[in-house]
């Protein structure tokens, strides 16, 4: 347990007002650290800590601490500039599951959360020792502490015993300590940027006199943009550059910067940031590109050791349009145009290419960051940012990679419920498939990992710049569509089909209109017009008919959104600009989605005035209108949807699937296939139903297993094993349909004629019924966590390629989106008059694959396949598992990349 908690990397994090902390594990070298931190304690605080003012008892505490790690105790300190500031201990006194805690602030640094952190911290690292309980005592009027217990989020009974409370936390992960500890850390992080993105003062360090330089531009930008709080640069050969006092260095400053923009050549980058440091600077924005892996280094060193959160480096800058500070610390070509829209990209392209386009749309920007090499500021903080900020409802990202991606996760699930937030899916272009040994990895590709981040998250994932811009237009000024289906209205046939095949491709449904409106159209349309779905309202149609066949439709509940393409005709009444005040000229706020497309349009999309206030977006192409459709209908139906739930398991045994796994590493240290015994232990475990199964090493044992497991029709199969087989029937390793000792003699000397060397054994399991063959499995990924695919089974896995994934831990709706995401899905539903599966059964396979990958870090990659699925019951044929020496990692535990 010491061990533990004696091996856990020193991490930084954020309290309570948004500064760094270090938290890291006792060291010997502690002594006189900790030996000061008790007596610089004022009276009142060492008696809140022991019940009594006495200085021995600090100094008794520090040299606990600092001794020996033994079995049974932990402690964990947080350190800031070199000095000690709090401390956590537990102590099991020998118990095997519970301790008792105790923690200690230093004096004028309560209220900051830095007790809540430490404790959070030593909550991982004692479950990570097997500790179920904690218990503590407190002085009833020590309200810091109370506060600090009661906040935690954890299940707790209290206990008054005369002055004293006496508190017992259980340690299990519950949804409201997540949310607590996720609701601290989104208030510390946004906390944390405002010197960033709020700063009062601002300095450029980089700024020359020559034009053409990036400080020099961004200095311009921010000077000419109008920044309304303090402005300086930093040179130290003139006194003033584009109109800004200039100062010889950052401590010559008159006032301490708040933000500093690094402009300088990669050498000069480390010892820059560490001046800004000393200096109390409280952010850095690095435009600097090329820094190696030493400057990058120090770079880090310098903004952890002084707290300054960091933008970049290699990066095209920041904005903040809000009217009240007008912050533009960017050298891109224009300011970027005052909105509603949060922007973080990582390629400064990119960004450009956003802000251009949303400027032209007329939605601007709230506050756009170019994260760059993103040592430290991230996609997962300005995603917080802009759900506080109280000006952003349109999120748009453009990642290139993830730091945590299920802090990612967590987040963005929650910000998605409040306002859209759209991506391009970079990176879809995978050149082949993993070298993977097994299915399932071959099936975890990076685009699959990602596709399922997203979907479970709500996030809205386009596949280009412009494709992203087409759907923020929707978004931004229509209400999303109840569903799928689409009416198409059209002043020319082809445009009709055009559009009908754009709707198709996406994935709209197009549904015919009852005899009712069909009658309603014609009577309101031109002689010739058909009242089909598209509606071809021809050539001569008028604004007025146009408008009244839109409205109409527009009333009709068998439909969802409309989208009016129209084509320039020679036609007098039907000039382009004529028929686009049919639809932009009805009432503003409508019940149902309306797009246009207009063929002979210049630009991609436009945000069009709509009569009385609002937009339209108008298409140059029907695919890019369907496409921001089909997005949108994606995005209703996510928010219709429950919030999922992890269901509770009965029969789970994780502390014996532990002792499993750890005693196979112990004997593998370099990990690899567990062999069919360990495997199915640890299937056991999780309670998941194997097919009856026997080892035999010998010709006589595999005729004795046969024997015990023949079924009605008398029938086994033998499968070698050898360490490292997974694909069998690849291997030609599998024998079917042996009947009689004699057909299982001569199966067993052949594997062992043919496999002489390697094989050390066969399993024998009965033939097994017909049904229908799935696959199942896991891949951990070191980035995203655990990732669970599911889908049609047997030797064509990988050729058919016929799946879906999804991210565990998995929630009711994760496993219904699996089982029904396969093309092979209706088999399992009973198609064509056969039985349906036991999908309850199925729906338990999963979970319970689910909750073996959260619980056992080491789980590299396991692969059913095949998964019998009979009217029956869902049996495991085939289980492969293989494991790795990993130390768990608690994703969900505050702390600073």
């Amino acid at each position: 347990m010491a061990h533990d908690v004696l091996n856990r990397p020193t991490v930084h994090a954020l309290l309570a007002d948004g500064t760094t902390v270090c938290i890291r594990p006792v060291a010997p070298g502690d002594h006189e650290q900790l030996q000061r931190f008790y007596e610089e304690m004022s009276p009142e605080n060492l008696r809140m800590r022991f019940f009594a003012v006495n200085r021995r008892s600090g100094a008794l505490a520090a040299e606990r601490a600092c001794n020996p790690p033994h079995a049974g105790y932990g402690a964990l300190l947080a350190e800031r500039h070199g000095r000690v500031i709090g401390l956590a201990e537990y102590d099991t006194g020998g118990e095997p599951d519970g301790a008792e805690i105790s923690i200690a602030v230093a004096d004028g640094l309560h209220h900051r959360g830095v007790g809540t952190l430490l404790v959070e911290h030593l909550i991982a690292a004692a479950r990570a020792a097997g500790i179920t309980t904690f218990q503590a005592d407190a002085l009833s009027e020590n309200r810091e502490v109370l506060r600090l217990f009661t906040d935690l989020g954890l299940r707790m009974v209290r206990r008054f015993e005369g002055p004293e409370v006496r508190w017992t936390f259980a340690l299990d992960e519950n949804d409201a300590y997540l949310s607590a500890v996720e609701e601290r850390g989104r208030a510390a992080d946004v906390a944390s940027l405002e010197p960033l993105l709020r700063p009062e003062v601002v300095a450029v360090v980089g700024a020359g006199r020559k034009p053409g330089s990036v400080g020099r531009a961004i200095l311009h930008h921010l000077h000419a943009g109008g920044f309304t709080r303090r402005l300086f640069a930093v040179n130290p050969s003139v006194s003033s550059v584009l109109g800004v006092p200039c100062h010889p260095s950052v401590s010559a400053l008159p006032k301490t910067p708040d933000l500093v923009v690094v402009a300088v050549p990669a050498a000069a980058v480390p010892a820059t940031a560490e001046e800004c440091g000393k200096a109390g600077v409280r952010a850095l924005l690095v435009v600097t590109a090329g820094l190696d892996s030493a400057q990058a280094e120090a770079l880090m060193t310098a903004c952890r050791t002084y707290g300054m959160r960091l933008v970049g480096p290699n990066c095209l800058g920041i904005s903040n349009t809000d009217p009240a500070l007008r912050l533009d610390a960017t050298f891109a070509a224009g300011h970027p145009r005052p909105g509603t829209a949060g922007v973080a990209v990582q390629s400064g392209g990119v960004g450009i290419a956003l802000l251009d386009g949303l400027s032209r749309l007329g939605i601007g920007v709230s506050s756009f960051v170019s994260l760059g090499d993103k040592y430290d500021v991230s996609g997962n903080d300005m995603l917080q940012w802009w759900e506080s900020d109280g000006r952003t409802d349109l999120a748009l990202l453009h990642l290139e990679s993830f730091g945590n991606p299920r802090a990612f996760s967590r987040t963005a699930r929650r910000v998605t419920r409040r306002m859209p937030l759209l991506t391009v899916d970079a990176g879809r272009t995978e050149a082949g498939r993993r070298a993977a040994a097994s299915h399932t990895a071959a099936a975890a590709t990076l685009t699959v990992t990602r596709q399922a981040l997203f979907t479970q998250a709500g996030v809205t994932a386009t596949r280009s710049i412009a494709e992203l811009l087409a759907t923020a237009a929707l978004m931004r000024s229509q209400p999303l569509p109840a569903g799928p289906r689409v009416a198409i209205v059209t002043n020319a046939g082809g445009a009709g089909v055009l559009a009908a095949d754009a709707c198709a491709e996406a994935g709209l449904d197009l549904p015919p209109f009852t005899s009712e409106v069909k009658d309603d159209l014609l009577a309101l349309l031109p002689d010739g017009a058909c009242a089909g779905n598209p509606v071809d309202a021809g050539a001569a149609v008028t604004e007025e008919q146009l408008r009244a066949c839109v409205d109409r439709l527009m009333r009709y509940p068998g439909i969802d959104a409309v989208l009016v393409a129209l084509v320039p005709t020679a036609v007098a009444a039907a000039t382009g600009d004529v028929l686009v005040r049919a639809v932009t000229g009805g009432p503003a706020h409508r019940a149902r989605t309306l797009v246009a497309v207009r063929l002979e349009q210049d630009l991609p999309v436009k945000l069009l005035p709509v009569t009385g206030g609002g937009t339209l977006p108008s298409y140059a192409e029907p695919q890019a209108a369907a496409r921001a459709l089909a997005h949108a209908a994606r995005r209703a139906s996510w928010l219709a949807r429950p919030v999922g739930t992890v269901p509770a398991l009965r029969g789970i045994e994780t502390e014996r699937a532990l002792e499993v796994a750890d005693a196979y590493l112990a004997a593998h240290p370099d990990g690899g296939w567990l062999d069919p015994r360990t495997c199915a232990d640890l299937l056991a475990c999780y309670g998941i139903p194997q097919l009856p199964w026997a080892w035999a090493e010998t010709e006589d044992d595999a005729v004795g297993a046969a024997e015990r497991l023949r079924g009605p029709d008398g029938r086994v199969v033998m499968k070698a094993h050898w360490p490292g087989l997974v694909h069998k029937t690849e291997q030609g390793a599998v024998h079917l349909d042996l009947r009689g000792d004699a057909q299982v003699r001569a199966a067993f000397q052949d594997l062992r004629t043919r496999f002489a060397g390697l094989m050390d054994g066969v399993v024998v399991q009965p033939l097994a019924a017909r049904g229908t063959e799935l696959f199942a499995g896991v891949v951990q990924d070191e980035v995203f966590g655990p990732l669970v695919l599911f889908g049609l089974g047997g030797t064509a896995t990988e050729v058919l390629a016929d799946h879906a994934a999804r991210l565990a831990p998995l929630t009711d709706n994760d496993v219904h989106d699996l089982i029904t995401g396969p093309r092979c899905a209706p088999l399992l539903f009973g198609a064509h008059g056969a039985a349906p599966v036991e999908l309850e059964d199925l729906q338990q396979l999963l979970l319970r694959l689910s909750r073996m990958a959260s619980d056992l870090p080491q789980l590299a990659e396991v692969d059913f396949n095949p998964v019998l699925a009979a009217p029956g019951a869902v049996t495991v044929l085939d289980a492969r598992v293989r494991l790795l020496p990993r130390r768990p990692q608690d994703p969900h535990l505050r702390r600073l990349r």
